[in-house]
């Protein structure tokens, strides 16, 4: 069982910036992060696995994922934040690399306590 932590959420302007970290106890192939804005469905917003990086369309030139594999960390780092991003960004993870759809929630089997991202405009 792998457990992931989360941190770096908090309250910041349109504009601004903030960088999530989500660190995994043990080793993964695919990190990803997800994200649920009050009375909305969890959608897709990174994700990482090997070589591959996906991104949603609304956070694409914005948002950049990165690992630090020694670490099992992932991060997200969010520039030119909106009012719209505000939302509780959540870190997945799957262990294996037998997957098609690194953007649907179902691909991940572990899954962080999530971390509250508010963007006041």
């Amino acid at each position: 069982q792998v457990q992931l932590v989360e941190s770096g959420g908090g309250l910041v302007q349109a504009g601004g910036s903030l960088r999530l970290s989500c660190t995994a106890s043990g080793r993964t192939y695919a990190m990803a992060w997800f994200r649920q804005a009050p009375g909305k469905e969890r959608e897709f917003v990174a994700s990482k696995s090997g070589g591959r990086t996906s991104y949603a369309d609304s956070v694409k030139g914005r948002f950049t994922i990165s690992r630090e594999y020694a670490k099992n960390t992932v991060y997200l780092q969010m520039n030119s934040l909106k009012s719209e991003d505000t939302a509780a960004y959540y870190c997945a993870a799957r262990s294996s690399a037998d997957f098609d759809a690194p953007q649907a929630q179902q691909t991940y089997d572990y899954w962080g306590q999530g971390t509250q991202v508010t963007v006041s405009s």
